[in-house]
């Protein structure tokens, strides 16, 4: 809330005095289901020889693909992470994946290993395990009525937010969708979410991005994420954070700040 009032300052409003802020967080359980899952990061792979989820790995694989191609990491970085491995390149082996997500990590802007490997096992649970699903949709659904109220959501939450408003069945009120950061324009993890389409509680969506940003590299356009009405796209956040995907470092965006200001205050 500091970093969006700082947003506000720069172009010199505040948010309102009485706004209701209601943060609804489901990282503790998803923490508990993801070691209750038992899917290995390629880290856990290699060092303790955990058995390989075929299924996660080529997952993994695609949204390593996307992120690569994204920030502009070469063929030939990733080969120098690979090294002089005999088994065959592909999205059937792990150390190529992790020479992927190893290039990336170096090269790619900012976004540590570790970091890429949590968010894209995250997503997996959350999109491909229903009872995942099923555990964080209810501690977030429930946060909204049928009061006004501005959504936003970053990361992760961007695809938790996104889906609990296409499938909610509820009058919501939800003046402004706003998402940023957000990896839903990467083909494997939108195709997840198939069939896509805007969310009927939202009257209009907002994405803001910083192109650094390898989790959210793409724009939510017709090419990436086609729905209609289009969502309006803003790719000139310069994310302050170490990683370039820190949510503080989108709130103090001004044009962010603008947008939640504008749908707070119609």
């Amino acid at each position: 809330m500091d970093t969006l009032q700082r947003g506000a300052a720069k172009i010199k409003r505040s948010l309102p005095d009485s706004l209701e802020v209601v943060f609804p967080y489901y990282g503790d359980k998803l923490d508990e289901l993801a070691r209750q899952s038992e899917l290995p990061l390629t880290n856990d792979v290699q060092a303790k020889g955990n058995p390989v989820d075929d299924d996660f790995l080529k997952f993994q694989a695609s949204v390593a693909e996307s992120m690569r191609r994204g920030a502009g990491v070469t063929d030939a970085q990733v080969q120098q992470e690979f090294g002089n491995n005999t088994t065959e390149r592909g999205p059937q082996n792990w150390a190529w994946v992790q020479a992927l997500i190893r290039a990336i990590d170096r090269h790619g802007g900012g976004a540590s290993q570790t970091t890429i490997e949590t968010i894209m096992r995250d997503v997996y649970l959350y999109t491909t395990r229903a009872g995942v699903r099923d555990e964080v949709d209810r501690i977030v659904g429930p946060a909204l009525n049928e009061k006004p109220c501005v959504v936003i959501a970053h990361s992760l939450g961007t695809v938790v937010a996104y889906n609990v408003l296409r499938t909610d069945r509820r009058s919501l009120n939800v003046r402004a969708f706003i998402t940023v950061g957000s990896p839903l324009a990467i083909r494997a993890i939108r195709d997840q979410l198939r069939p896509i389409g805007f969310p009927p509680p939202a009257k209009a969506w907002y994405n803001a991005f910083d192109p650094r940003d390898v989790v959210a590299l793409y724009p939510l356009d017709a090419a990436n994420f086609p729905v209609n009405p289009a969502i309006e796209n803003y790719g000139s956040v310069r994310n302050g954070t170490d990683n370039r995907h820190g949510i503080i470092g989108y709130l103090d965006d001004p044009d962010v700040a603008k947008h939640v200001l504008d749908a707070l205050t119609v």
